[in-house]
């Protein structure tokens, strides 16, 4: 695994006032950022974004600060059925089974995410205190 790798990093969906698209961030080095039309390619800027800051630091002969816990690995298991059909979808988009599986789980969060700052009572409230 590397470097890279192991920083942990999140990825939830821009709204489209925020330019629309996926924002990965990495809590391990806020500002580290990037951004992209699918999860898949804020992932692959946003490792770019990791890459370039940690060459920085150390540039700069500053600490780079570790990866934090948890690791982001875990094992799943999961219906033969499903399995099935995420190991054809991950073929026909040519990803990973891992890469899609991620880049659903963080869509479906980031949805959910969004679904809750819009509930109709908060939504009622920010009107009435603003």
């Amino acid at each position: 695994m590397s470097e890279v790798d192991r920083y942990p990093l999140t990825v939830r969906p821009l709204d489209p006032d925020e330019g629309g698209g996926y924002l990965c961030e990495f809590p391990d080095l806020p500002g580290c950022m990037g951004d992209g039309a699918t999860p898949e390619e804020a992932i692959a800027d946003g490792k770019a974004a990791l890459r370039a800051s940690l060459k920085t630091l150390r540039e700069l002969g500053r600490d780079v600060p570790p990866p934090s816990a948890p690791s982001g690995e875990w094992r799943i298991h999961a219906p033969k059925s499903l399995h099935r059909r995420l190991a054809a979808r991950a073929k026909r988009e040519g990803v990973s089974l891992n890469l899609l599986t991620v880049s659903l789980l963080a869509e479906a969060l980031g949805a959910r995410d969004a679904r809750k700052s819009v509930h109709p009572r908060s939504a009622a409230r920010q009107r009435r205190s603003a």
